[in-house]
C-alpha cells in the first residue's frame, strides 16, 4: 500500500483515504487547540504560583464524599466516588504544585507538539495519561470518553507523518521510536 501523500493526482484516486486522513488532521488539530486552550486558562488563572488547584481539589473532594454517602452501600456509584475522592485526598491534594506544574506544561507540550506533528503518537499518549488521571480525580464528564477515542486514535495513526514533522524526523533516524 502506498503512503499516503500531498499531491492531487494521489487525492483525486484515493478519495476515501483523503477524506479520512483529513478528517483525522482536523480531529488532531482541535485535540491539540484543547490543551493549548487548558494551558493558556492555567497560565491566567496563575495555576502554578496559587492555590486555586488545592481550592478546586477541596471543593471536588467535598462533593466526592457527599455523593459516597448519598448512594446505596456497594453500588457503583459509591464505588468510582469513593475511588476518586481516595486519588484526591491520598494523591492529588498532597501533591497539588508538582500536579498543577505538570499538566500546565503538559498542556502545552501536548499542543504545540500536535500542532507541529512531532512525536504526535507519544504527546496524544500524554494527553490520553492526563484525561485519565482527571477522571480519577473527579473530573469526568461526557467530553471525557470521545477524547479518549481521539487520544487512541493519535496513537495508532501516523498523524504526523501526514501532516507535520514526524515524517522528515524518521526519515533522519528511522530507528527512533519518537517519530514512528
Amino acid at each position: 500500500m502506498t503512503a499516503f501523500q500531498w499531491n492531487i493526482g494521489y487525492l483525486k484516486s484515493h478519495k476515501l483515504q483523503a477524506t479520512g486522513v483529513i478528517a483525522t488532521l482536523v480531529l488532531r488539530y482541535l485535540y491539540a487547540l484543547l490543551f493549548v486552550y487548558g494551558f493558556v486558562h492555567k497560565i491566567i488563572h496563575g495555576w502554578m504560583w496559587s492555590d486555586i488547584l488545592t481550592r478546586h481539589f477541596t471543593e471536588r473532594l467535598g462533593e466526592l464524599r457527599m455523593a459516597v454517602e448519598s448512594a446505596a452501600t456497594g453500588s457503583f456509584d459509591a464505588s468510582v466516588a469513593a475511588f476518586q475522592a481516595s486519588y484526591l485526598e491520598q494523591f492529588a491534594l498532597p501533591m497539588v504544585m508538582p500536579i498543577a506544574w505538570i499538566v500546565t506544561i503538559g498542556e502545552l507540550i501536548i499542543g504545540a507538539a500536535l500542532l507541529l506533528g512531532v512525536t504526535t503518537r507519544i504527546n496524544a499518549a500524554f494527553g490520553l495519561f492526563m484525561l485519565l488521571n482527571f477522571a480519577a480525580g473527579g473530573y469526568y464528564n461526557e467530553t471525557i470518553p470521545p477524547l479518549v477515542a481521539i487520544s487512541l486514535m493519535m496513537i495508532v495513526l501516523p498523524t504526523g507523518h501526514w501532516l507535520g514533522l514526524d515524517r522528515s524526523l524518521h526519515r533522519s533516524s528511522p530507528n527512533s521510536m519518537l517519530f514512528k
